[in-house]
């Protein structure tokens, strides 16, 4: 059992430790104190509250264990077809090749190989009406980072640097110090012809045939840290939360270059970019679980009190982000966002399922906050704040042209 010594308060769940027989007894006596898989400080039972969404969690992640493997064998198969007929020019164009042997297979390492949500969406390039000063830019800037960061490396370094004329400053496959492997995956480049010039961070978000990153998503598995509230557990383990440690100031680098975690090391090389240029200015975005981590980083920075770097984030762009944290957690942040001034927004697109989790109910724990800009399936927006309609007026295009 791992050691939760950093917090003192939390819920984990452990799906993998519980049985279907165990599972279902949940909702028919509700006792689920000292068991194997569910984790609390000992005299916080209130902590069991709302089994109902508990039952619901677990079971969600369950059936997505047993999902894995065929998910990723599927997704892998359904990705090589995709990219089978778009390099042999289409179905027909295969048939052809087929029969000439001449069929073109190709490299998933490789430039030409897309995700499945490249496939979607084939636009690599930036849309040329939107310019630097328009308050649009970053938003179309971080949208079509979010979509690029689920891409292999080859296809990021092409488009960073041959359609963009941009540097790519590093790809990503970041370390979990709970699951002990590489799960989170990003990319930081730097966009120097804008004024201030940027520098960008984009966090991949939740691969459709990813079980891992579903079950993070449905996990309500939580741990409290002093002063910021209630925060969800996969997602800080996701940006580099460490094993009995939590989240300590300053982590060894030597460990950061064996165990490269997300936090630590983005951390260290905007330190090091933003001492180089007074103006530089950077920005955090992602979707989906990309975007809750986007959020969560600059949560941490300001619990290591790291006013350099936050006084030059310029904001944090997230699209189909689900919630991070508690109503304390929701109060922390909004303080941070007025004192160092950086924006915040949340696209949300229709019925997008993600941005609905974890629950949340008037008792129970995860919460959004900052400015939202919901879309219905017309691409018709609205702000969930009056105060800020005119984002909606210079917003309401760059959802429906990207996405």
């Amino acid at each position: 059992m791992l050691s939760h010594s950093f917090s003192g308060n939390y819920l984990v769940l452990r799906p993998e430790e519980v049985g279907l027989c165990h599972l279902f007894g949940i909702l028919l006596n509700g006792d689920m104190a000292q068991k194997a898989f569910i984790e609390y400080p000992i005299g916080k039972e209130e902590n069991l509250q709302r089994r109902w969404l508990i039952f619901i969690s677990l079971f969600g992640q369950k059936v997505l264990q047993h999902l894995a493997k065929p998910m990723m064998a599927f997704g892998s198969a359904f990705e090589m077809w995709m990219n089978l007929l778009s390099c042999n020019g289409n179905f027909f164009g295969l048939l052809l090749h087929v029969f000439q042997n001449k069929v073109i297979v190709p490299e998933r390492t490789s430039e030409m190989f897309l995700s499945f949500v490249g496939h979607i969406d084939r636009r690599m390039q930036l849309d040329k009406n939107i310019q630097h000063g328009d308050i649009r830019y970053y938003v179309m800037l971080c949208a079509m980072a979010s979509k690029l960061s689920f891409e292999n490396k080859a296809v990021v370094e092409t488009t960073v640097q041959n359609c963009w004329k941009m540097e790519l400053l590093g790809y990503y496959d970041f370390w979990n110090d709970f699951q002990r492997k590489n799960t989170t995956q990003g990319f930081m480049f730097h966009d120097k012809t804008a004024d201030p010039d940027v520098v960008v961070v984009a966090f991949r978000g939740t691969e459709v045939f990813d079980a891992d990153a579903w079950c993070t998503d449905i996990d309500i598995s939580w741990y409290e840290l002093p002063g910021m509230g209630k925060i969800h557990g996969g997602f800080m383990k996701a940006l580099g939360l460490l094993i009995g440690q939590g989240w300590p100031k300053e982590m060894n680098q030597q460990d950061i270059v064996e165990y490269p975690v997300a936090y630590y090391t983005i951390r260290e090389k905007l330190r090091t970019l933003l001492n180089e240029n007074s103006r530089t200015k950077f920005i955090l975005t992602g979707h989906s679980m990309g975007g809750a981590l986007a959020i969560l980083f600059p949560a941490v920075l300001a619990l290591h009190e790291e006013t350099f770097l936050l006084k030059r984030l310029e904001g944090v762009y997230t699209f189909g982000q689900p919630r991070v944290g508690d109503e304390e957690f929701k109060t922390f942040m909004k303080k941070q966002m007025n004192k160092y001034d950086f924006k915040y927004l949340r696209y949300v697109y229709c019925n997008d399922m993600i941005p609905r989790l974890p629950s949340d109910d008037s008792t129970f724990l995860f919460k959004h906050f900052g400015t939202c800009l919901y879309y219905n399936s017309c691409y018709k927006g609205k702000v969930n704040h009056l105060s800020s309609f005119f984002f909606l007026c210079f917003y309401k295009n760059v959802y429906s042209d990207i996405y």
